[in-house]
């Protein structure tokens, strides 16, 4: 699944990118810096995204019911990635399965490198995305009328979403199927693939990313700030929906038409939601990452923010094992984004999900003097 970005950067614009110089500290970003849940960890101090370290510490309860699972299908799926990572995960395994206590992870042949975080001291970013599910009609009525289109053959850059919207793909055989919501439409869109359900057959398909018009992306969460129309403190997937349930369809389709960028779709033959791995993701155990530094089949334990059933944090970690199968243009440095899996509770969350936790990349004991993503402190 090729994402364009995680729910928070690319509605709300809440989450900065840092520079990708490896050498120096990372300075936090604005949205650290005005979160005081971003300096929840404070003393230690890292001076690179990764940092080899002799022990990991860390109370929080532990919850690895999802490595598994996720590590067979990494393994069953992809021959190079099982050459590279199957020790590991079987170490990994063992290790889950006879203690689980991260300060025995050396006793198990396992080390650990842990990320800085934006400020240096271990506070890494937690976005998230997922798989919208949405009703669609094969055939357009007076509810259904907003159609999801396949790509285009465009002569040059295709049109803009204004465009699109006044009919520019009208009659060129590319509708997929017709909704009857423009901002479900949108968020589809938002998320670069997800889950539709005609209604009209009872036929449930996966839709995936086929493509964009060219256009450059404005996030419709920030011009909502910008003109005062919700506050940045309140800004989720909920203020949104809230707000165009409040207005008409014209006043909707001109903020959408803010963002005159465009995604395109192509019906799969599976229901598999796949990352850029090539990999079917599960929730909760699966990661986009910056693969500069996390390459694609690496295990991540994870000190995970935990929200409630109405998005809201609770205040606690849950320790996770994750895979990372999946990138986002927006995903840098330290910050990952983590999938949620399917549904309108999965898109609650994700549309909530900007906090920190902290977080260790694991590797074979040894391993730090062949591969250089242990860099020293």
């Amino acid at each position: 699944m090729l994402r364009k970005a995680t729910v928070a950067i690319i509605l709300f614009g809440l989450v900065g990118c840092s520079s990708p110089d490896s050498t120096t500290t990372e300075k936090p970003s604005l949205a650290a810096v005005g979160n005081p849940l971003a300096h929840q960890y404070l003393g230690q101090h890292f001076d690179h995204v990764l940092n080899k370290v002799s022990q990991v510490d860390s109370n929080k309860p532990h919850d690895y019911s999802t490595f598994a699972p996720q590590a067979k299908m990494v393994t069953s799926r992809s021959p190079s990635m099982a050459r590279k990572f199957e020790p590991l995960y079987s170490q990994v395994e063992n290790w889950a399965k006879h203690s689980g206590n991260p300060s025995t992870l050396a006793k198990y042949g396992i080390q650990a490198a842990q990320m800085g975080g934006a400020n240096g001291e271990g506070n890494v970013m937690f976005t998230g995305y997922y798989s919208p599910v949405i009703e669609l009609r094969h055939k357009p009525t007076n509810v259904f009328r907003y159609p999801i289109y396949a790509m285009p053959t465009c002569k040059g850059r295709c049109p803009s979403r204004e465009q699109i919207y006044d009919g520019a793909l009208a009659g060129q055989g590319l509708v997929l199927g017709y909704s009857k919501s423009m901002l479900d439409v949108f968020m589809m869109e938002v998320q670069g693939s997800g889950f539709v359900h005609f209604e009209d057959n009872n036929q449930l398909q996966y839709f995936g990313y086929a493509g964009k018009n060219g256009h450059r992306y404005v996030s419709i969460g920030r011009v909502l700030i910008d003109r005062g129309e919700v506050p940045k403190a309140k800004m989720s997937l909920q203020a949104i929906q809230n707000w165009v349930a409040d207005h008409s369809e014209a006043e909707v389709r001109e903020l959408l038409e803010q963002n005159p960028s465009f995604v395109f779709f192509s019906p799969r033959k599976t229901l598999d939601v796949k990352g850029s791995a090539g990999i079917p993701l599960l929730a909760n155990a699966a990661v986009a990452a910056d693969r500069k530094y996390i390459p694609m089949g690496s295990v991540l334990l994870a000190e995970v923010p935990q929200l409630d059933a109405k998005g809201n944090w609770t205040g606690k970690h849950v320790l996770r094992l994750l895979l990372a199968l999946d990138t986002g243009g927006a995903v840098k440095r330290n910050h990952l984004d983590l999938y949620h899996g399917m549904g309108k509770q999965a898109g609650t969350d994700a549309g909530h999900y900007k906090h920190f936790g902290r977080v260790w990349r694991l590797g074979l004991k040894g391993s730090a003097t062949q591969d250089p993503w242990l860099m020293p402190k």
